[in-house]
């Protein structure tokens, strides 16, 4: 059995100047900082393993480490990887999570990682390094939405090199691993940010680093996937975290523990009805199993 950690953050938007720890993030919205860590397989919808209410202005990854820790303990309780461990637990995340707390506490949990690279000097080296002749060319059979270009894509050429991540800090804390990059070409030349040089001139590139013992291939895909999480986030958006009824931090941190509580509770309504909706949103087996 396969199962999937996923770790995200989203901003809740409030207004006014009552809310506690509300802040300007990175979205440059205000509001309140939500990291959660979602449990997935390939045949059911995620339900919520951890969730942390932070300020506003608060660093992605302030946290993730403790919080990656607790969700795989929680996965491996619920049955992840099986009694024996042997099933692969697969922890996914972009690149606001690329910091060597995260995949340092993945490891301990006995999971495997795959997190998106910063295109940071060291990762722009190794990509230089890939020969020519090393290119996959692929086709998605769904287009996938590239955020730097902000197009859809249908063609790219996939590639993998050996890595070694986080080597400022000292030899124990090392990580290797594989860095697989997939590349785009760049529709707008223009758009090339000022001495990037002639490797970043013609084609997009997106590095993640892993050691999944997936395929080259397949463990490209399988962190594509991760944007299963942006479910998640829709859901709480339009159901229980659609307002933060207190001005208090702590009021409010409770009211994200509740609708993760909600949340999973739904999500446990819908796996034995169908399977239609094992993987339906809250909303639907709000409607056509609970309000009934």
């Amino acid at each position: 059995q396969v199962s999937y950690l996923d770790l995200d953050d989203t901003i809740r938007q409030t207004h006014g100047y009552a809310k506690q720890g509300a802040g300007y993030g990175y979205t440059r919205v205000k509001g309140l900082n939500a990291l959660l860590a979602t449990i997935c397989t390939p045949t059911a919808a995620p339900v919520i393993a951890a969730a942390r209410l932070r300020k506003g202005a608060v660093k992605s990854a302030r946290g993730a480490g403790k919080l990656v820790a607790e969700a795989l303990s929680t996965a491996r309780a619920a049955g992840a990887g099986g009694p024996d461990r042997s099933g692969l637990v697969l922890a996914r995340a972009d690149s606001a999570f690329y910091c060597h707390d995260v995949i340092a506490a993945a490891r301990r949990g006995g999971a495997h990682f795959s997190i998106t690279a910063r295109m940071d000097a060291a990762v722009k080296k190794a990509i230089a390094a890939i020969a020519d002749d090393a290119w996959t060319a692929i086709r998605y059979p769904q287009a996938a939405w590239d955020d730097e270009g902000q197009c859809w894509i249908s063609d790219a050429e996939v590639a993998e090199i050996g890595f070694t991540a986080f080597t400022s800090r000292r030899k124990a804390d090392h990580i290797t691993a594989r860095l697989i990059v997939r590349r785009v070409k760049r529709l707008n030349s223009d758009s090339v940010p000022a001495g990037q040089g002639e490797l970043f001139t013609a084609w997009r590139y997106h590095a993640v680093f892993t050691d999944s013992p997936e395929p080259m291939l397949g463990a490209e895909q399988t962190h594509r996937q991760h944007a299963v999480i942006e479910q998640v986030h829709a859901d709480l958006k339009a159901g229980p975290l659609a307002h933060l009824p207190s001005g208090s931090f702590a009021a409010n941190s409770a009211w994200l523990v509740l609708a993760a509580i909600a949340f999973n509770l739904t999500r446990a309504a819908g796996a034995p009805a169908s399977v239609f909706h094992a993987r339906a949103t809250t909303a639907t087996i709000r409607t056509q199993l609970i309000a009934v």
